[in-house]
């Protein structure tokens, strides 16, 4: 038995702090929130909780979530990039090194089979049309614009990432970048199919440490829920850290002892949420 199965329940009662990643975690697999998970979070901020969502997506996406949960919940957003307060304050921000935006660019430009994305302050550009990614932001209807990829912005920029099916194939280029940008850019996968730069030391982990900060918590008050290797830092931060059954294999490696949960298809993380702490 690991030592995140024998975490007491009685440990619980201290939780004021509940994060959660959102696409394969919080949402159902047609990315909206269940009824179930808008009914768990109110009742989470009734009790005196606070509530972080915490994902690779953009603020003004997440914004539609928070405000179909009807809750006043931080966001956590771009992997960390970007932190902002249940009033919308922007309370971290961290951009890629504007020297570095081209270049990575440059790397994977002359390969079709490939997408390119830009995650800005206030807006998404890309490099081809993506109507399928499109489809994960129907509820809140945050849409991309197209930018010319021989002149790539790049001022505040949150995070910059590459999308392909083949996960083995984005995986070279991961290798690629670590060689030669070292420890100038940070590197994740929030899905295998979508590899995401930020800037230096950039993670949830470190995001959510800074929540926990403002609100005048440590993160031992923290539980977090994820799936994906973005979230890996994050879930080793949080006293207890709960993987989704349906997570990658390397997130299952990174995090053997940690506890694994149900699936995002059945509300797992509200389920677990209501039977432990409510």
């Amino acid at each position: 038995m690991s030592n995140s199965s024998l975490f007491a329940q009685t440990d619980l009662q201290d939780v004021r702090i509940v994060a959660s990643d959102l696409d394969g975690t919080l949402l159902l697999p047609d990315h909206t929130l269940g009824e179930l998970t808008k009914n768990t979070l109110k009742k989470l901020h009734d009790q005196g909780m606070t509530f972080i969502f915490a994902t690779g997506r953009h603020h003004i996406d997440v914004e539609s979530f928070r405000a179909s949960a009807g809750i006043p919940a931080y966001m956590i957003t771009s992997n960390g990039a970007r932190v902002h307060s249940p009033e919308n304050e922007l309370l971290y921000s961290k951009n890629l090194p504007e020297n570095v935006i081209q270049p990575i660019v440059d790397i994977i430009k002359h390969d079709p089979t490939h997408r390119i994305h830009i995650y800005r302050s206030n807006d998404w550009l890309t490099d081809k049309e993506d109507l399928k990614l499109s489809q994960h932001h129907q509820e809140s209807g945050f849409n991309y614009a197209l930018f010319d990829v021989d002149n790539a912005p790049t001022e505040d920029i949150a995070k910059l990432f590459f999308t392909h099916p083949d996960h083995d194939h984005l995986a070279e280029y991961e290798q690629q970048l670590k060689e030669k940008f070292g420890d100038q850019i940070s590197i994740a996968f929030s899905t295998p199919w979508c590899l995401e730069m930020m800037a230096p030391h950039v993670s949830k982990g470190d995001a959510l440490q800074a929540v926990a900060h403002k609100l005048g918590k440590d993160l031992e008050h923290c539980i977090a829920f994820g799936d994906g290797m973005n979230d890996v830092e994050m879930l080793q931060a949080a006293h207890k850290g709960l993987v989704m059954g349906t997570a990658h294999s390397k997130v299952m490696q990174a995090l053997p002892n940690n506890e694994v949960i149900g699936c995002c298809a059945d509300e797992a993380v509200a389920r677990y949420l209501e039977d432990h702490l409510l």
